[in-house]
């Protein structure tokens, strides 16, 4: 017969033989649920193989056992043998194979060795989906997250920092612990203080900016999208303006969180209201933001 991904034809398969092993004949078995001759016989067969506790004969696969394409049985074990000498990545055993004469493609020897359980690859590694950068044309179509670390460990003080992609309008609020319910209560803060509605935030993937974080922005209307793993330069804007507060207020007071709470408020209007950028063709955020009005 066909195959079937039926859920309950296993237990009709053992239901059939017990009908035939309590005393009825394989034809009238047959008749009963509708399947053929040949195919309770096959039944029977295979309820010999299973323990004699067994409720159902599983559906077996229906993926083929060999393919005509398949990596000959040397160069698998030619593969594997290059793998336990000396651990080295696909590439370069892709490349010693072909010195020694082997024809292989690069894919063939990764899906070898992720077949053999030999891949460098967890199999709970987390895969990141990344959606489109959206283009920052206006005043908080994109804005980026981030937090400071300064200190010893067991004696840090963190800084939650935001910036403005379009118009550079910067935040930032001091905090002795970092985690999801403070970075959320940071948003909300500074969507309080921007001149401009949120559209996208985009953070590292840092613990304080996990799933939870993300289904609370959803919640409030806002999108959330993560940065490259590793690729800091997907954050470089506010990457830079990190550099700035450290080395223009932060370096010049004392390391205390009531110092921090006074002096940055103060840095902050200054930055955003006063300080010339490059970025921006000498304007300051505020100007930047007032331009973008007009335009529109």
């Amino acid at each position: 017969m066909s195959y079937s991904n039926n859920p309950q034809l296993p237990r009709v398969r053992m239901e059939a033989v017990r009908l035939v092993r309590s005393g009825k004949s394989i034809r009238e078995a047959s008749r009963k649920f509708g399947y053929s001759h040949g195919a309770v016989i096959n039944w029977l067969r295979r309820a010999t193989e299973l323990p004699s506790n067994a409720h159902l004969i599983p559906t077996r696969s229906s993926r083929p056992e060999h393919h005509p394409r398949a990596l000959p049985q040397k160069v698998v074990s030619e593969i594997l043998a290059l793998r336990a000498e000396r651990n080295q990545c696909a590439e370069i055993l892709h490349h010693r194979l072909r010195v020694g004469g082997y024809v292989v493609s690069l894919s063939s020897v990764k899906r070898t060795l992720h077949r053999s359980c030999c891949s460098r690859y967890s199999p709970w590694k987390k895969w990141h989906h990344y959606p489109p950068r959206p283009m920052p044309e206006a005043p908080g179509m994109l804005v980026e997250l981030d937090t400071v670390h300064d200190g010893p460990s067991g004696g840090q003080l963190y800084l939650y920092t935001m910036l403005d992609v379009c118009s550079r309008w910067a935040y930032a609020t001091p905090s002795l612990r970092i985690n999801t319910h403070r970075s959320l209560r940071f948003v909300d803060m500074a969507r309080g203080t921007a001149p401009f509605p949120f559209t996208t935030l985009q953070s590292d993937h840092g613990s304080e900016f996990s799933k939870w974080f993300t289904k609370r922005l959803m919640e409030r209307g806002l999108a959330h999208r993560h940065s490259r793993v590793r690729t800091p330069n997907d954050n470089a804007h506010l990457e830079r303006f990190n550099r700035t507060i450290q080395e223009e207020c932060i370096a010049k007071i004392p390391r205390s969180l009531a110092s921090w709470r006074r002096e940055l408020p103060e840095y902050l209007r200054y930055y955003n209201e006063e300080r010339p950028h490059m970025g921006l063709l000498m304007k300051t955020p505020t100007e930047k933001i007032a331009e973008v009005v007009r335009s529109y």
